[in-house]
Formats: structure tokens, sequence, C-alpha cells
């Protein structure tokens, strides 16, 4: 077992751990618990009421934060011609086709995100086995196979999350830096748990979010009130 140390424990007595908190007093005790020597990002953790084994229950989407993630985000696209014309323009880091896929066979991924045009994508499946574990494999559902190419690299670059459940009916992601004010991550944390909301299946019985918990890279969990959550529209 991991010795918790005296940092984790002082911060240890910041959080009730029996209770429950809004999503205001979570926000507001979160950015009590920076501690590390880094600007820490600001997580949550999500379980949800679903089986994923399911097609007809995978939760999985994207969503552009209002106030950024506070990371940089190097993004690659796969497309030729006047799309990868656009892909330049628009700020993305790495453009090519065959050249870049034969980089990413041979272990070379110098990017965050990856975008294809749909004409790309039987391409960018020579690679699947690579980009698939990672993350970071495109898909219609996160933007990330698209003709829009342009504004798919804004997004990446301005502030998109992808979300995905995993096999446990888990969600993880960052909505932001403690260093934002609190009024950019409550404007983050709002539009995250919308996205999550608007994701809910049809076939999904009970309660969708079963418990929800906010935290920093460094830092104890704080539980939140998952019917607070929930009834977010």
């Amino acid at each position: 077992m991991a010795k918790v140390t005296k940092r984790f424990q002082e911060l240890l007595k910041k959080v009730d751990a029996e209770k429950k908190y809004s999503a205001a007093e979570a926000l507001t005790t979160v950015k009590s618990l920076a501690s590390a020597k880094f600007d820490e990002t600001v997580e949550i953790a999500l379980k949800l009421n679903v089986d994923p084994r399911h097609a007809d229950q995978m939760v999985r989407g994207s969503v552009v934060l209002p106030a950024g993630t506070g990371k940089t985000v190097r993004v690659a696209v796969v497309a030729k011609d006047a799309k990868a014309d656009e892909a330049k323009a628009a700020g993305a880091d790495i453009v090519g086709a065959e050249e870049l896929i034969d980089d990413i066979q041979a272990g070379k991924i110098d990017f965050d995100v990856l975008i294809a045009t749909p004409n790309m994508m039987g391409l960018v499946g020579k690679v699947g086995r690579i980009l698939g574990p990672k993350g970071i494999m495109p898909n219609p559902k996160t933007g990330t196979v698209t003709m829009d190419v342009a504004k798919a690299v804004e997004n990446s670059k301005g502030g998109q999350v992808n979300f995905r459940v995993d096999k446990q009916g888990n969600v993880h992601a960052g909505i932001g830096k403690v260093s934002f004010d609190e009024a950019s991550l409550t404007d983050n944390f709002m539009t995250f748990m919308r996205a999550i909301n608007k994701q809910k299946p049809a076939s999904s019985k009970g309660k969708y979010i079963k418990t929800a918990a906010l935290s920093l890279t460094m830092s104890p969990s704080i539980n939140m009130d998952n019917q607070e959550l929930i009834d977010l529209k």
C-alpha cells in the first residue's frame, strides 16, 4: 500500500469524506486543495449507470469547454489537397497523408489529437491498432472525422474535451486548471455535465449518474451530490 504523505494528510483534513458536496461547494473546495509545484488539472470522475457492452449504452462524445482546458494541444490532420491547406491555415501542427501514417507506424506520435477527412479513413485504418489504445483514433462522434477540418482544429485547440465510458461505466476528464478563476471552472463544469446528460442512452434505467467526484491531479477526491448533476439540463 502506498504511503500517505504528510502533504496529502493535510489535504484530507479539508475534505469531509461523508459529505455529498454541491457543485458550487465542490468547486470552491477543490481550489483550496492546490498544493503541487505545478498548475494542477481539475478532474471529474463519474460512474454511470450504463453497460458499455451493449452498443446502445455506449456513452461517447465531445464538448468544447468555454474557458478552454489550460493545456497546449498539438493537432495532426490526415488530409490532402485543399483540405490539407485548410488544416494548415487553421493552425494544425502536423498535416499529411501517407507520410503521416508511416510516422505513426514507426512509433512517431508527436500530437495529442488526430483529425481526418472521411475519404482518408481507409488509410487511417491501417494504424487503428496503434491509435485505438491511445484514445486518439479519429471518430465522427468526437468530431475528428469531418470535412470541416478547420473547425475541428479550432475546437481541439480551443478547449474540446473528448469523453468515453470505459468497460466499468466510468468517465474521467479534465475540465480546466486550478489556476482558473471559480467562474471559469464553473462554466466548464456545467458545460461538461450537460454534455454528459445529453448522451444518456434511452435504454439506461434508474439513476444515470451513480457517483461523481471532483479532484486535482494530486489531491483527495470530493464526493458530489449526484442528483444535482442528473438534474442539470
